[in-house]
């Protein structure tokens, strides 16, 4: 299956930093190149703080000469005894998925042979089919621990930009004011302990003075915090920026990114997310904490040889961590398991399915048991609605789904073109300059307006806000025009003049927003989308919905109204209009939408809005998808030139496998490896000549009549263990592909035998085979090559990066912005 690509020139993956007279940069280099972009500058790989993907078995000092007899007298025979090394794989490349999955078939079918021999034998089978349920259960309890971590810290770092608690620096605002003998209920925001900081430098916080010094300190505190993010993950960790969904898509699909779930990124991207979240910049934390997720999950995989030597065993943990990551996000763990098997996960087996449920449901208890908002609730911005929709606001909520579609259209264009500019001009280089300087203009246009100077979180929070008696937000300030009421529910009133002035400023808030998220997603901290995105759609949803309350209140008789909103009742709800105007800009831009009405219900809890949810969500794509078939993750890995296959895709045209394939008419013949006729030299020499990341072996070059497939990689490692560890391997020792060597005459090299190394089926395609059923096998099978073959002659090679190029040319797309194979 999907061994790496062996091609002509540019038909297969290039390991340029390979050089005859260097063993150790073969290990190094990458498949495609030293550096590589994510999402934007270049960054140096050099920092892998992966486990090694040889397991420290082989010695990275040692050289690949081409010569020398290795010092050991001891024979090695290569059919019984396995070479350390072989089967793993380099830095950007394509794990194979059935390789894979056949060894741990091996290695199952093994355990439980031997369980029934003894005690100790059984005792470790069911350790074995027990760790992967340890596993989840410290993935769920690690990743919730962060979560509230973060959670706790953005909370205090954000009011810090404010002033700070007397009673203790450690009490944010909320908690501060908690623990007052001295605040009222109508202003239990405000109590003497907490001091603003005009009132600690200049002791008053009234007056023109007093507000300029609150506004500047508003805004450094914000430029120190985005500053030291941008420096950390620019000098420790510059995997940590972005919102690492893209990368994680493109891991879980199975390419490899050593060090993008490293203990550093975590470590990094942990921090720099509590500075990014609380300098106030147009930014969440909910799909940072997914690529947190999985960097837990990736670092508790070493710790189970089971899913350590296992890279598809892997990404199933890293698929379960994923569902862990939204469900601490969103407080959602029903929905976490949604979203990654809807939005992120290649392979989703039944299996891990359930175990994505319990690491979910775990991290959520954990996250609750840490109670980071002291109500309770997983997230800020919970609510509950009581009052029933009426088919007719069905109209609006529609129009709210075509707004999230034409919202999330816009955005996908604007901010990829943004971050196309970001690359290929000077602006990438200067990753700290940009952040500042958007920093900057966001908190000077922030302060002046209370909606944008909270946090998003909060923002959102009291859009979704169903308006009480007790409420002293403006966005409740109603005139109270009725005697009784039903209890439990207020009747539609007429808004006075705190709301008119909320709707001003929040009118000016959604402009803000739309704008400066733009710039914002994609800099070089770590920035999620989906709080921005929901932000958008709420202050639009309430903008809309308090609209429909007065029109129902002025004009109940309306035909419209008349039949089911009579005068004093409770009939619009605002707040219901801003949950569907979230979850229809979030459908909008990420084009979720079984998770995204999941995810939506468990932040509200009822039933009864699931079709207004729905009808938003569908409208949403649809409007989106008649604009751009692509979501923002994938856009962005198409950005960045990941290998990344879409299984939603269908492949329509009516190409052959002979048109896609190379060599094509005119090029350089195939590289082959012949069975039983090539020299240790002759091994050698192509590997030095070429860039290939495998070769075919054919019985002859004249009869052109394939056995199998060995990788570039499996012949370099069994060639210098071999000079190592056998006697008398020389340059002209003949190697053997096939199972049994003709006797060596006296005097004569002894020979080396790699059949073990070779993948004796590989998959083949005729050269008549339609590209529609080829680019199915790629995406069903997770192939990184098959061999084109006419009847049973070799002739040529397709391999991933081919099958993608190919598809961007026929819809009309540059085929070399894929980067990697």
């Amino acid at each position: 299956m999907s061994r790496q690509p062996v091609a002509p020139e540019g038909g297969a993956m290039d390991h340029r930093g390979f050089h005859q007279g260097s063993f150790n940069s073969f290990q190094s280099s990458s498949s495609d190149e030293d550096l590589m972009d994510i999402p934007g500058t270049a960054m140096d790989f050099s920092m892998r703080d992966d486990v090694p993907p040889l397991d420290g078995e082989i010695e990275e000092s040692r050289s690949y000469n081409g010569g020398g007899i290795g010092s050991s007298n001891r024979m090695m025979d290569f059919l019984e005894e396995p070479i350390p090394g072989v089967g793993t794989y380099d830095d950007f490349n394509t794990i194979d998925w059935v390789r894979e999955k056949s060894r741990d078939r091996d290695r199952h079918r093994e355990i439980t042979n031997k369980s029934k021999e003894s005690t100790w034998a059984l005792i470790h089978s069911v350790s074995d089919a027990f760790s992967g349920w340890l596993l989840m259960l410290l993935i769920g309890l690690l990743s919730g621990s962060l979560a509230g971590l973060i959670d706790i810290s953005a909370h205090w770092m954000t009011d810090l930009k404010e002033g700070i608690c007397t009673l203790g620096i450690w009490f944010n605002h909320e908690h501060c004011c908690w623990n007052s003998n001295h605040v009222t209920f109508e202003n239990r925001d405000k109590c003497p302990e907490w001091n603003s900081w005009s009132q600690l430098i200049i002791s008053t916080n009234e007056g023109a003075f007093a507000y300029i010094v609150n506004y500047f300190m508003y805004v450094l505190w914000a430029l120190l915090f985005a500053f030291l993010a941008v420096s950390l993950v620019k000098v420790f960790a510059p995997y940590a920026c972005g919102s690492g969904i893209p990368e994680i898509k493109t891991i879980l699909s199975g390419f490899i990114i050593r060090g993008y779930l490293g203990k550093w990124t975590l470590m990094i991207k942990t921090i720099t997310l509590v500075l990014a979240v609380s300098s106030g910049l147009s930014l969440g934390k909910e799909g940072p904490l997914v690529h947190v997720a999985c960097c837990c999950g990736n670092i508790l995989c070493h710790c189970f040889n089971k899913y350590r030597k296992n890279e598809a065993k892997r990404r199933e943990v890293l698929s379960a961590a994923a569902a862990a990551g939204v469900s601490v996000a969103f407080g959602a763990p029903i929905g976490g398991v949604l979203f990654s098997l809807e939005e992120v996960s290649y392979y989703f087996p039944l299996k891990t399915l359930w175990r994505s449920f319990f690491a979910a449901l775990v991290a959520a208890f954990t996250l609750r048991s840490i109670n980071p908002f002291g109500n309770s609730r997983l997230v800020l911005f919970y609510v509950e609605f009581h009052t029933p929709w009426h088919l007719f606001e069905l109209v609006p909520f529609i129009l709210l789904g075509i707004f999230g579609g034409l919202w999330g259209a816009l955005f996908i264009r604007t901010n990829i073109a943004w971050c196309r500019k970001r690359k290929t001009t000077q602006l990438g280089k200067y990753p700290v300059v940009e952040v500042l300087v958007v920093t900057a203009i966001t908190a000077i246009l922030a302060f002046p307006n209370e909606y944008t100077r909270v946090s998003t979180s909060e923002l959102i929070s009291e859009l979704f806000n169903d308006c009480g008696l007790l409420d002293s937000s403006k966005l409740c300030d109603y005139e109270n025009r009725f005697n009784t009421s039903k209890a439990g529910e207020l009747p539609d009133r007429p808004a006075g003049v705190g709301v008119y002035s909320a709707m001003w400023q929040l009118a000016l808030t959604l402009i803000l927003k739309i704008v400066i998220t733009i710039f914002t997603f994609g800099m070089k901290i770590p920035s999620g989308l989906f709080i921005p995105s929901m932000a958008v759609g709420a202050i639009a949803g309430r903008l809309l919905g308090v609209g429909m309350e007065q029109l129902a209140y002025y004009h109940h008789d309306w035909a419209i109204f008349n039949s089911w909103c009579s005068q004093g009742a409770d009939c619009i709800t605002p707040g219901l209009y801003a949950m569907v105007g979230a979850a229809a800009c979030l459908g909008g831009v990420t084009r979720m939408t079984v998770s995204l009405v999941v995810i939506m219900f468990e932040l509200t809890g009822g039933l009864e809005y699931i079709v207004p949810l729905m009808a938003a969500a569908m409208t949403s794509k649809w409007v989106a998808d008649a604009l751009g078939r692509e979501g923002i993750y994938d856009a962005h890995i198409r950005l960045n030139g990941y290998p990344f296959l879409e299984a939603k895709e269908e492949f329509a045209h009516k190409t052959l496998a002979m048109d896609v394939m190379k060599p094509r008419r005119n090029d350089p013949l195939l590289t082959v490896l012949t069975q039983d006729s090539m020299t240790v030299e002759d091994v050698e020499t192509i590997i030095s000549e070429t860039t290939y990341s495998g070769f075919p072996v054919v019985v002859s070059r004249e009869s052109q009549r394939l056995v199998g497939f060995v990788l570039r990689r499996d012949l370099i490692i069994s060639i210098e263990n071999a000079r190592k560890k056998q006697d008398g391997v020389v340059s002209t020792s003949v190697i053997y592909f096939t199972e049994h060597s003709p006797p060596v005459p006296p005097y004569t090299p002894p020979t080396l035998k790699l059949r073990n190394i070779l993948d004796l089926s590989p998959f083949t395609v005729t050269d008549l085979t339609p590209m529609e059923i080829v680019v199915d096998i790629f995406r069903k099978l997770g192939l990184r090559q098959c061999l084109v073959t006419h009847n049973g002659r070799l002739l040529g090679i397709i391999t991933k990066k081919d099958v993608l190029k190919h598809i961007a040319q026929m819809a009309n797309q540059d085929p070399d912005s894929i980067l990697f194979n």
